[in-house]
């Protein structure tokens, strides 16, 4: 019998967003997944974790690793971290969002988040690093460019055993709608991922993200599968 081939190792940061689902699902496609999934104290930890465990199981990741990182949550300063401060409704013009750095942003969270990913991937010998970090139609938040991503490679380089993991952000320079096309393409999972910033049971619909992730279906000519108490793509209540 022919030896089994074996594929690279990547890992992913899955965090069951949409952008995330799509981005685990474009690795998977050359590289063995090994995804970790982050609890930091955000309002809606345990929807995403579930989320996170759906998209690893229907992508085939080998092995989710679940990391609790409790700093946000004492720090604060963020609306997904701090409940003393209200989750906004996106503005009224869509075109707004993201013109200004929103209370939602958690400062430096990702920073955090690739040093732990890099870690892991220099003990599984993984050389890719996947995150799916959006600049184009996304909230603002200043560690979703790709300039801090040049950055952290250069610190990859440097601070690193063999100095050749890289950081990679596939969906960095797509839309919100192409990142759905090609999620339908790859046969992402979208009905299991999650986006909403405050419901658990139910997307809110009115949030950024919510709104984000519905313009962006609706652009693409889909539906957005998951359950809403409100949505403005024109097909009502889910």
């Amino acid at each position: 019998m022919p030896s089994p081939v074996t594929r690279p190792r990547a890992v992913v940061c899955l965090s069951g967003g949409m952008d995330s689902c799509v981005c685990t699902a474009l690795a998977a496609r050359d590289h063995d997944v090994y995804a970790v999934h982050f609890s930091y104290g955000q309002r809606t930890q345990s929807r995403e974790l579930r989320s996170a465990q759906a998209i690893a199981q229907a992508v085939g990741v080998k092995e989710l690793m679940v990391l609790s990182m409790e700093l946000f949550r004492r720090i604060g300063g963020s609306a997904l971290t701090d409940t003393s401060i209200a989750v906004p409704a996106a503005p009224a013009q869509e075109a707004q969002i993201g013109t200004e750095i929103p209370v939602t942003y958690v400062p430096f969270r990702n920073a955090h988040f690739l040093s732990a990913a890099v870690s892991w991937a220099e003990v599984l010998g993984a050389k890719q690093v996947y995150l799916g970090a959006v600049e184009q139609d996304s909230s603002g938040y200043p560690d979703c460019r790709p300039a801090y991503y040049d950055a952290f490679n250069a610190l990859i380089r440097e601070g690193t055993r063999e100095g050749d993991i890289r950081v990679e952000t596939p969906l960095i320079h797509l839309r919100k709608s192409e990142i759905v096309r090609l999620g339908v393409e790859l046969g992402a999972p979208f009905h299991v991922s999650w986006s909403c910033y405050s419901g658990e049971t139910e997307a809110c619909g009115v949030c950024d993200s919510c709104v984000l992730r519905l313009r962006a279906f609706r652009e693409a000519g889909a539906v957005d599968p998951i359950p809403y108490r409100s949505r403005s793509d024109g097909t009502g209540k889910a």
